[in-house]
């Protein structure tokens, strides 16, 4: 009998994608599935990036790149983070890689071991934790409360530090919730975190051009205090619809970056030539229809807001970005990974169970309104009649 190591008992998943799976065979047998469970816009990538990664292909970008990636697209995303948040970034510490799950995955296997800890937020995107647990660190969950808005809270997250505290985790704009942390509160964490100088931060920023309501993203890049030991993860897939292309890009500590490029090397060498000349293009060419993306999921986010406080039973914070809703499903009577379950097999609407992304999700489910503002209505009363027809004591 083959026998791999222990640790690959303690790797866990991300439920959205056996989801997917789930509702795209419910379609091969004929079923009409409305599927608001993936986050993955339903815009495709805009004609100018597509026609690059072809004249890239056309122009001979056949064969390997550095493992750190091409120097113009790491020149680029330094230009791109100083147009918007007036910080200098070298593109010595940027680093391109094959999605955004690959920065989480270089990060804590650097800082992850057993006896470490890392905190993450919880609920969260489901890897944090997965990965945490898969190198032996304990994983020490920070909660995300909805009635701090969905956002952190720094008093809270400071209390959870300890001297086995290795890596701190941050997500503004949060998936799965669309919290948004203010300033104020970002400020207050940073000052304290002075005081734990061996303190590691991975700053997930990957929803950053998604904010609604006057919002604005604060990046972790605007602190000097904190840049010497700062992890940034960012990337395309969300901004410019390129989830299948497999691009984002990290920006690293320079103590650190030779060890990810090493990881890099070991692991993926490099990211494809092509998609790296697109998100070129991305980054340099118009912005025009990021901004008609914005605009439409923030009228989704109205409509789906609206219509799921309409239901009995269920409240639903408005979410300040990202592009899903995290509505509150425990006065229907529900758990939430059963009524996510009946909601796909019996009612044809794919969404996502709370507890997937975390032990503080329960009572609640996540819904991506990155899909039609007419799928949005329809999946919204096959929710309420399911509901009607089977409303929990």
């Amino acid at each position: 009998m083959l026998h791999i190591v222990d640790a690959f008992s303690r790797i866990g998943e991300e439920n959205a994608f056996a989801v997917l799976g789930r509702a795209t065979e419910l379609q091969r047998q004929g079923r009409d599935i409305i599927n608001l469970g993936i986050g993955q816009p339903d815009f495709k990538t805009p004609d100018n990036i597509v026609d690059a990664a072809v004249k890239a292909l056309r122009d001979g970008h056949h064969g390997y790149t550095p493992a750190t990636g091409i120097l113009s697209l790491r020149e680029a995303v330094a230009a791109d983070l100083y147009k918007r948040f007036d910080v200098e970034v070298s593109p010595e510490l940027i680093m391109i890689v094959p999605g955004g799950k690959v920065t989480m995955f270089m990060a804590i296997l650097m800082f992850g071991e057993p006896g470490a800890e890392i905190l993450y937020p919880d609920p969260g995107f489901p890897i944090y934790r997965s990965m945490i647990e898969f190198t032996g660190a304990k994983a020490i969950p920070v909660p995300i409360r909805e009635e701090n808005g969905f956002a952190f809270s720094a008093d809270e997250t400071l209390s959870l530090i300890t001297p086995k505290t290795r890596l701190l985790i941050i997500n503004s704009p949060a998936n799965p919730t669309g919290g948004v942390t203010p300033k104020a509160e970002i400020d207050k964490l940073i000052r304290s975190l002075e005081n734990f100088p061996d303190l590691a931060i991975l700053s997930d920023e990957i929803y950053g051009q998604m904010t609604y309501d006057g919002e604005s993203h604060q990046t972790l890049l605007a602190y000097p205090e904190i840049r010497d030991r700062l992890i940034l993860l960012d990337g395309w897939s969300k901004t410019y619809a390129m989830t299948g292309w497999r691009l984002g890009y990290s920006i690293w500590p320079k103590p650190l970056y030779d060890a990810a490029r090493k990881l890099a090397v070991n692991s993926f060498s490099c990211v494809n030539s092509s998609a790296q000349y697109a998100g070129l293009e991305a980054l340099t060419g118009p912005q025009d229809e990021v901004q008609t993306m914005v605009e439409e999921f923030n009228r989704r986010r109205k409509i789906i807001v609206d219509g799921l406080n309409k239901i009995l039973g269920i409240s639903a914070a408005t979410p300040k970005g990202a592009f899903y809703a995290f509505p509150n499903i425990s006065k229907t009577g529900w758990r939430a990974k059963p009524l996510a379950s009946a909601l796909l097999e019996e009612a044809g609407v794919a969404t996502i169970g709370g507890p997937d992304f975390g032990v503080h999700g329960e009572g609640y489910i996540r819904l991506s309104y990155a899909n039609s503002t007419q799928n949005i209505i329809r999946a919204l009363e096959r929710i309420e009649l399911f509901l009607n027809e089977h409303r929990q004591s």
